[in-house]
């Protein structure tokens, strides 16, 4: 059991070590005069493409005016174009070619005399229907989308809970843990997004790692059989440790955008998509330590500790990366 455990930790490396990966591209379509339209967009790349990008396939009505102005910059894929559209583009397709692996875009639509739609292209779906009306199902369904993988892309955020239900091992208290984790990091979310409160990116980051230490660090404690505060009270520290997290979800949240006009339902979906994404890490972990304890007692805790020991290392990690950068 250690030794798959060490192989899979192994494997999980890399991505580990570049934490809350929640860089999707983006597309915006804008309208400035009837029939003339705004086009931008960013598409991260982990390497610069050897040869000149494929700008956006556009509406079928719709043509570049002129050519696309098409760059590299922080291994990202930035453009910008004039586009001139014949007619409504409601009940056309709109598509990024290009997209490969697990990336994803978010297209945001913002006609003159209409509301503003977003939807969510990924490699297996490039392309996507331009809505004749939009409704706000479409934002609760990007939205969502987007908040269940940054729970679980963002590896120190997921970390963070792992590490927490490592320490209480009850289903009770684990839920309990998880519910104040979400209430806390639910009201930074919301303030930080609106605009009412705000902390400096770095710090937070920084914060965040140290709070992955500090569970850690309280799950080797464990075999000392000293009851602590954080193991009487877990809820305490997942909930003032989520309102840390909070602001970095926020900052990921920030960088994607809001849709104008729907922030309240976007903001909901986003962070409901977070909880669903965390239930899921929460019982799947769950679900390991019972099966641990009933098939594999002997080992049960030594994988306890050796789990401890690489969050502890890979928080530390992000914990000198973030105050050294």
């Amino acid at each position: 059991m250690i030794r798959a455990f060490v192989l899979i930790a192994l494997m999980l490396w890399p991505a580990v070590l570049h934490a809350d990966e929640l860089r999707p591209g983006y597309m915006e379509l804008t309208e400035q005069t009837a029939g003339t339209w705004q086009l931008v967009w960013k598409q991260p790349v982990a390497a610069a493409p050897a040869d000149r990008p494929s700008p956006p396939h556009l509406p079928a009505n719709c043509a570049f005016a002129g050519v696309p102005d098409i760059g590299i910059a922080a291994q990202a894929i930035i453009g910008s174009a004039q586009v001139e559209c014949s007619g409504t583009i409601g009940g056309e397709t709109i598509a990024m070619p290009d997209m490969l692996g697990q990336s994803d875009m978010l297209v945001r639509i913002a006609p003159l005399d209409g509301p503003a739609q977003a939807m969510r292209l990924t490699a297996s779906q490039p392309a996507a229907l331009i809505a004749q009306q939009p409704g706000t199902l479409q934002v609760l369904q990007t939205y969502f989308a987007l908040g269940v993988e940054h729970i679980l892309a963002g590896w120190d955020h997921l970390l963070f809970v792992i590490a927490l239900v490592l320490l209480v091992g009850r289903w009770k208290a684990a839920i309990a843990a998880a519910t104040a984790f979400t209430v806390s990091h639910s009201i930074t979310l919301a303030a930080a997004s609106l605009g009412f409160v705000g902390l400096p990116g770095r710090p937070v980051e920084a914060l965040i790692a140290l709070s992955i230490v500090f569970l850690a660090v309280e799950v080797l404690r464990l075999r000392s059989g000293r009851e602590t505060l954080t193991r009487r009270f877990p809820w305490v520290v997942a909930f003032l440790f989520g309102l840390l997290h909070g602001f970095g979800f926020a900052g990921a949240l920030n960088s994607i955008g809001l849709p104008e006009g729907e922030v309240a339902p976007a903001l909901l979906a986003f962070n409901i998509g977070v909880e669903a994404g965390q239930l899921l890490i929460v019982g799947a972990v769950l679900l390991i330590l019972a099966a641990a304890r009933r098939f594999a007692a002997a080992a049960y805790l030594p994988s306890i500790r050796l789990a401890a020991y690489a969050i502890g290392i890979t928080g530390a990690y992000w914990l000198v990366e973030r105050v050294a950068t």
